[in-house]
Formats: C-alpha cells, structure tokens, sequence
C-alpha cells in the first residue's frame, strides 16, 4: 500500500520539477554535444548517474513520500537518505560541472570557465568548503541540528523551514561527498596513498557519527517527535516503534559509506599495482573521480 502511494500519487511542485526538469535538459544538451566532440569523455554511465541522481530528488520532493513524511518519521527518514546517501553522491558522480557548462551558449560558457578558474574566489571558497576537515564538520552540524526536536517540529509545522531543512540537507551532503568523488572542478588532485588514506579516515569518522545519531533515535525510551504521535498509528507502529525504526533506517544507512570505503580501498591496491608495473597514464579516471 505504501509503495502503492509513493510510486502512483505524485504530489507535483512546480517550482521543483521546473529546476530539476531544467538541470536534466541543461546536463543532457551538454553531454551530446560533448560525445559528438570527443565520445570518450562522455561516457553513457556519467548520464545515466546524473539523471539517475534528478530522478532521486524527485522521489523524495515530489512523490507522496513527501506527504507520508509529514505524518511518519519512518517515511521522513528514508525521504531524507535518499537527498543525502543517494542523490548527493549520484549527481556528483555525473561530474555536472563540464556537462552544464558545454550545455550552455558559448558566451555563458566562456564567462562562467572564467569565473572558476583557479585563484578565482568562487574556486578558493570551494577549495575551503571542500576541505575535508569543513565538509564534514558542516555536514555533521547540519545533521544532528535538523534533528534536535525544536528544529525538527519546527520543519513539520511551517512549509519553508522544511524546505530550508532539505536544502541545508542536500548542500551539505554535496560538501561531504566531493572530497571523496572529487568531480570537476576539482579542489584536490591525487596524492598517492595519501590521498585514499585521508579519504578512507573521512569517511571511518562519518560512519562512526552516522552509527551514533541512528542509535540516539533508535535506542531513546521516549518520543522526541510528538507531531508523529497520531500519524504513526496509520502505519500500524506507536510512535516510539515509529521513532525506532526511523532511527534504524540511518543507523543502516551507515553502509552506504563502507560501499564507497571499499571502492577507495579497491582503487588504492590497483593503483599501487599500476606504480610498480608501469608509469600511470596522464588524464586516467577512476570510479569515483
């Protein structure tokens, strides 16, 4: 029944599937126009993870998982991994920056290379932000923030705080996932196996801090929601099994960042074999690059 709703009864905003249908038209334009230049650096996947990543945003925003989440904190929560654990790290995958740019006119095109080009202020700000040390201090904040009761309640009773709170959501988590995908531009180059172990460290301490907000909402012996505490009873769950299996959902969703530990570890071993055969190519790009 529920999956019944959330697939069938779309609750559209227009603002919404606007910017999302017009960031899909933008990143597509440019990634044609990109392949018929040179095929090899458009690759199908990098398309397919980039629309894959808008359709995310969609189901979370514009299908009825939307309304569930107003009445569920389940529903709420599985609403929120999608914006950060896939969306976030599917369209940073997509590496948007030079598809959007070759899917504008050539004069826009030229003005915004130049406008991130390094030395620029707009690249030092995303080199700041993207420091791991910042974008996972953000990213922390913002997360346990949102779930402090007050600001929590506060999202469910007034419309643009709760979008307020899927926008700090997503542009944090977008923050948490470049140092490890590490999209164009990029603030970081390679550094051997430093580079992957600094990653590798990065994501240990976000698991860690996931694991323990998850087990905070979990294990509590009180309901710290009381909007959900009618809504709940709809699903068959008292609010406090409601608020538990919410919390479970992130305390599990902690497996997402040892997907990514894995391909770093992975990519780290082919790469020391790479070294000790042969000098690397120029230009090479791995999974998460």
């Amino acid at each position: 029944m529920i999956l019944d709703l959330v697939l069938v009864d779309w609750r559209w905003r227009l603002e919404v599937a606007a910017v999302l249908l017009g960031l899909g038209l933008l990143y597509g334009a440019g990634w044609v126009r990109l392949r018929r230049a040179h095929p090899a650096l458009a690759p199908v996947w990098r398309l397919a993870t980039y629309q894959g990543g808008l359709a995310t945003v969609a189901l979370a925003l514009l299908s009825s998982l939307h309304g569930l989440a107003e009445i569920s904190f389940t529903a709420h929560m599985v609403q929120h991994q999608l914006l950060f654990m896939v969306a976030a790290p599917a369209l940073l995958l997509g590496n948007p920056f030079p598809y959007t740019v070759w899917g504008l006119p050539a004069a826009a095109r030229r003005g915004l290379q130049r406008f991130l080009v390094e030395g620029r202020p707009a690249r030092r700000a995303l080199r700041a932000l993207t420091w791991p040390p910042v974008a996972g201090l953000l990213y922390a904040v913002t997360l346990w923030v949102w779930h402090w009761p007050a600001a929590w309640e506060a999202a469910l009773r007034h419309w643009w705080v709760h979008d307020l709170e899927h926008l700090t959501f997503f542009g944090t988590a977008a923050l948490f996932w470049w140092p490890v995908i590490n999209p164009a531009p990029r603030a970081r180059g390679r550094r051997g196996g430093l580079y992957y172990g600094v990653r590798i460290a990065y994501l240990v301490v976000a698991t860690a801090q996931n694991t323990l907000l998850g087990a905070v909402l979990s294990l509590t012996e009180r309901v710290l929601y009381p909007s959900y505490a009618l809504g709940a009873g709809r699903f068959g769950l008292s609010p406090l099994e409601d608020q538990a299996l919410g919390g479970g959902i992130m305390w599990s969703s902690g497996h997402m960042y040892l997907v990514a530990i894995l391909v770093l570890v992975w990519q780290a071993l082919d790469s020391e074999g790479s070294h000790r055969t042969a000098r690397p190519a120029p230009g090479g790009e791995g999974l998460l690059r």
